[in-house]
């Protein structure tokens, strides 16, 4: 097989070996349903709060404020459309950078007619105006509030610290989208202001289908999923038992090697910026993605000279053997432009590529990429 490097780690990230390897033992001994009263049961049911208590310490909160989903999709969907169905709130804020799996289910709400939907002002980094926040909860009444703690496809970083004391002032409800950045960036839950948070382990080498919606225990819902008890009624569904394990242990591996490598992922960014910058004519860069102390260091998104062939950049880098993205891997194989970088260069015809590293890259990874990249861009 001809050599391959990944680079898109924003979109998913490679199991850990360990977790693998944690899996496939835990299938042979962990097989029974959390809820049946048994041995076996309460053995699996054992290893969803040790889980759920591992998580909790490592944010700094109560074992019931976590809840597992199948993921970020979920987790999000279940902390908005619970928030405003229960709470009865009619006005919802966001961002037209938020991932899809924000923006759809509010503008499903809007059409329906059940809430006024406003976007909050951003500049051209993608960085929302807190001073807008202000003046639309000032004028409104109690508000959803949804704001993504760092961009999928340009990396730009909210100050969600001060949001959540924002909306604490007007009594809005706080929603962040932290599946980019949970088990990237510390969090101490009793410092932020924040009603509900969205994580999903495949972003940090746990395993697909798995992630959890953080819920602040000063504010109550209702279910999303009915059926059985399972979440102390709060998420019906027989639980992932491996994938809340592997999930729990992810985020262990994560958070007690962070610094090194948090520096280590940051090293491999500023490589291959300072690469692209010397030998690419006329690269640019997306938002404020190429200050390594403010964005998400896991991410670079990059923009290239137009071509004749521009529509086919990533595929002919994925012939040639580099895998990318072009803006977020969920808008992939659509016809539709990125609308993270419609809204922040609504003009521009120029190609945008999404590079993401992890702990497994390599600067030979990036070497083979930007060769290959000199070979469509000579």
């Amino acid at each position: 097989m001809s050599k391959r490097v990944f680079l898109d780690n924003a979109a998913t990230t490679p199991m850990a070996p360990e977790i693998i390897d944690m899996i496939s033992e835990m299938m042979k001994t962990h097989f029974a349903n959390p809820s049946s009263v048994h041995s076996y049961g309460r053995e699996s049911k054992i290893v969803v709060e040790s889980a759920r208590k591992t998580i909790a310490n490592i944010l700094n909160t109560s074992p019931g404020s976590i809840f597992f989903t199948s993921g970020g999709t979920e987790a999000d969907n279940m902390a908005i459309l619970c928030a405003i169905n229960d709470h009865k709130i009619t006005h919802a804020i966001t961002s037209k950078l938020s991932h899809h799996a924000v923006l759809y289910p509010l503008e499903d709400l809007a059409a329906e007619g059940k809430i006024k939907l406003t976007y909050i002002d951003t500049d051209e980094n993608g960085t929302v105006s807190l001073s807008h926040l202000e003046q639309l909860l000032e004028d409104n009444e109690r508000t959803f509030v949804s704001i993504m703690h760092a961009n999928n496809e340009i990396g730009t970083i909210q100050d969600i610290k001060s949001i959540g004391d924002i909306c604490k002032k007007y009594n809005a409800i706080f929603h962040s989208d932290t599946v980019q950045t949970m088990a990237h960036f510390p969090f101490n839950m009793q410092e932020l202001n924040v009603d509900f948070m969205a994580a999903s382990a495949h972003k940090f080498h746990g395993p697909k289908g798995v992630g959890f919606v953080y819920i602040s225990e000063n504010i109550q819902i209702k279910p999303l999923l009915r059926g059985g008890g399972q979440e102390r009624n709060m998420r019906a569904g027989t639980e992932n038992i491996y994938g809340i394990a592997a999930m729990a242990k992810a985020m262990e591996m994560a958070y007690e090697h962070l610094e090194k490598e948090t520096i280590y992922i940051k090293g491999l960014k500023k490589y291959m910026m300072e690469k692209l910058q010397s030998e690419i004519e006329d690269v640019q860069f997306y938002g404020k993605c190429t200050d390594l102390d403010d964005s998400l260091y896991t991410v670079l998104s990059c923009n290239f000279p137009e071509r004749d062939d521009s529509e086919m950049l990533m595929f002919n880098l994925d012939i040639l053997g580099v895998a990318c993205s072009g803006g977020s891997a969920c808008s992939s194989g659509s016809s539709k432009g990125s609308h993270v970088l419609t809204s922040i260069v609504p003009d521009s015809m120029r190609p945008g590529v999404r590079f993401s590293f992890s702990k497994y890259n390599t600067k030979e990874d990036i070497d083979f990429a930007i060769d290959k990249l000199k070979e469509l861009f000579s």
